[in-house]
């Protein structure tokens, strides 16, 4: 009676040592900011304009989502961007955030990133900016940082 006891006590007792020492495959949850100036644009733009984006990124479900502010702006808004580039370097869009009547601050959304993408995320290779008419290029940026 022992016997027949004992084996699936140590069957337990084995699946919940197995179960305690795994370590679960966690994502992180990274937040990062972009603060949005004028003197950011290459070349800087002429605005008293400003904002920011708080950008989280989930590397398990590679989900990069954002909320912004933007005010000051020689005009309305126009359209939002996340673009792949260095600071000091234009590049272009790799990511749409708001283009036309969307164009309202605040703002927020969400978008699934490829491997490439979130490569280049990681690795500081992401700026936002805002265009206006009278900025079409641009007249508020930031790079995203950690």
């Amino acid at each position: 009676m022992t016997r027949t006891f004992l084996r699936p006590a140590l069957a337990v007792l084995a699946c919940a040592g197995t179960l305690a020492l795994a370590s679960p495959s966690m994502a992180d949850m990274l937040k990062m900011k972009a603060d949005l100036k004028a003197s950011n644009e290459v070349p800087p733009a002429k605005s008293s304009g400003s904002g920011s984006v708080d950008v989280t990124y989930d590397t398990g479900k590679k989900m990069l989502s954002w909320k912004g502010t933007y005010s000051g702006l020689t005009g309305a808004a126009t359209a939002a961007h996340f673009h792949a580039g260095e600071s000091g370097k234009n590049g272009g869009v790799v990511v749409p955030i708001f283009q036309g009547a969307a164009a309202k601050s605040p703002f927020e959304g969400s978008k699934q990133l490829t491997d490439a993408q979130a490569a280049q995320l990681m690795a500081g290779g992401w700026y936002v900016n805002i265009h206006t008419a009278a900025n079409k290029a641009g007249e508020i940026r930031g790079q995203v940082v950690k």
